[in-house]
């Protein structure tokens, strides 16, 4: 018997089947291209319909970009239109019926269990993943439960308050994640250009373009207005990952997400940071590492969660 597990990105599907240890057996991707609303959710159907002719299939797991309502089974998922109280449990039981077991949860809470069942944190039962890319999110993982809180928003950090005054544009994505998710970084290195008319740095000259791959590159050539911005997010990095240590204690903390990637080679300075800030105790027993899974961290976490649907642990 198998598991699926189902990635559902904002741009993308990821679907696999695993064996019970965890070894991938198959996997696909379809790109959400025009889908919205319902033609998403018949999307996620007809990949587990495929598999599922393939091998017998014992459960699946679906992760979604956003907040999934566990009370209603709805979703709301901002990157995808009409997504916003998407009726998602209903629509895969009735398509699925009753002999596969079924496990939806957020992104973040996959990314944990992807990493502490085969990536950087594999066996941990306390382990956090702070997630950075187009937005910043934590899974939290405490005495080997995922903390979901009393909304399903716990591990929503991008709103960490860590600088201040208050700004206005915080309300749209929080303040931590104003400055440090891709398009943070995006965002800061703006500020410093408009501030400063004298640079006439590489990222001045193709403003359309700049992304946070240009930062990365243009911080490589020795570029002062993206070292500034890269010397910024590690600090913020640093100081969120300092909360939560000492808040949680956890093992390990993994960093991953589309950022790391390319910021995966400062985890030490983020570490020298976190340990100005974090309780003595709690930062001198955990590892910051980088996750080993990468973009699959979501995947093998849904195939995680299809193992949940059949009383797995």
């Amino acid at each position: 018997m198998a598991f699926i597990g189902v990635d559902l990105g904002g741009t993308k599907l990821a679907a696999a089947a695993f064996t019970e240890a965890g070894e991938l057996l198959h996997r696909e991707s379809t790109p959400l291209a025009d889908r919205r609303g319902s033609a998403v959710g018949r999307l996620i159907v007809e990949q587990i319909e495929a598999i599922s002719r393939t091998r017998p299939i014992e459960g699946a797991g679906v992760c979604v970009p956003g907040l999934y309502r566990a009370s209603r089974g709805t979703v709301w998922a901002p990157n995808i239109p009409e997504w916003d109280d998407y009726p998602l449990r209903d629509e895969l039981r009735t398509a699925l019926g009753k002999d596969i077991g079924l496990t939806i949860d957020s992104d973040r809470a996959a990314y944990i269990l992807g990493e502490t069942w085969r990536g950087a944190a594999a066996g941990a039962r306390d382990a956090i993943f702070l997630a950075v890319g187009t937005g910043i999110g934590a899974g939290i993982l405490t005495d080997g439960r995922v903390l979901r809180g009393a909304a399903d928003v716990a591990g929503a950090i991008g709103w960490l308050a860590l600088d201040r005054p208050y700004v206005a544009r915080y309300r749209n994505h929080g303040c931590f994640e104003d400055q440090a998710s891709g398009p943070g970084l995006v965002r800061v290195a703006r500020d410093l250009m408009e501030r400063d008319p004298r640079y006439d740095g590489a990222l001045r000259r193709d403003p359309h373009t700049l992304d946070a791959g240009a930062i990365f590159a243009a911080h490589d050539r020795g570029d002062p207005i993206a070292g500034k911005v890269l010397d910024n997010a590690i600090e913020l990095w640093g100081m969120a990952a300092a909360n939560l240590v000492s808040l949680f204690n956890p093992e390990i903390v993994v960093f991953g997400g589309g950022v790391f990637g390319p910021a995966a080679r400062f985890v030490d300075r983020i570490r020298a940071e976190a340990r100005r800030w974090a309780q003595p105790i709690a930062i001198e027993q955990v590892r910051f590492v980088a996750s080993t899974l990468g973009g699959d961290a979501g995947l093998f976490g849904a195939g995680r969660l299809a193992m949940f649907a059949n009383g797995g642990t």
